[in-house]
This record gives structure tokens, C-alpha cells and sequence, in this order.
């Protein structure tokens, strides 16, 4: 009940575009996507499948959940790029100002 709650929460802070389009599109062929949802439209068998299907209704929680750890590592990746990319321009500037103090020492002598 409290991850419900948590999700409806969760729901009003969601942008337009993930309340229109919440996840990727899959990319499953058309054939895939036929056997996965024969798969799940079947009665499971196996006790440890039957206590798997009491929980499809969290199956959306994953899904945000999943998505949100993929964006997460993706922002990373950008930051830890943006931080090498600062670090080099940070570099250039020194080069850069180590040359001018050095010409106008040159200028002054």
C-alpha cells in the first residue's frame, strides 16, 4: 500500500511526455511480443509462477524504477564527460596564460 501511494505521488510530479510515453518502446520483434503475451494471458503451473503473477501490478513500479536507474547512468556518463572535457579546457587556459606572461616578459626586456 505504501509503494502505491508512493506511485500516485510520484505521478503528479511526472512530465507530459513521460504520462504520454512513460517508456521506451520495446525492442522485441513482432513475433517476441506475440509469445511474450501468449506467455502472460496463460494460467501458470508452477507454484513459484503463480506467486510471481500476485505481483504483475508492480510490474509499471519496475519499469519506472528501471528506467529512472538507466537515465541516472546516462546523466553520469555525461557528467564524468563534461568533467574531462573541463579539466582539458582548464589545461589550455593555463597553457594559454603561462604563453602571454611569458611574452610580456619578453616584451618588457
Amino acid at each position: 500500500q505504501r509503494i502505491l501511494r508512493l506511485a500516485e505521488m510520484c505521478r503528479r510530479l511526472e512530465t507530459e511526455e513521460e504520462k504520454v510515453l512513460p517508456f521506451y518502446p520495446s525492442s522485441l520483434a513482432e513475433g517476441e511480443l506475440q509469445d511474450a503475451r501468449r506467455a502472460l494471458e496463460e494460467t501458470p503451473v508452477e507454484p513459484l509462477a503463480r506467486a510471481v503473477q500476485d505481483y504483475v501490478g508492480l510490474e509499471r513500479f519496475w519499469q519506472r524504477f528501471n528506467k529512472a536507474k538507466l537515465e541516472e547512468k546516462v546523466l553520469d556518463q555525461i557528467r564524468n564527460a563534461l568533467a574531462n572535457r573541463n579539466q582539458h579546457l582548464r589545461e589550455l587556459l593555463q597553457q594559454y596564460l603561462a604563453g602571454v606572461s611569458l611574452s610580456r616578459k619578453v616584451l618588457k626586456d
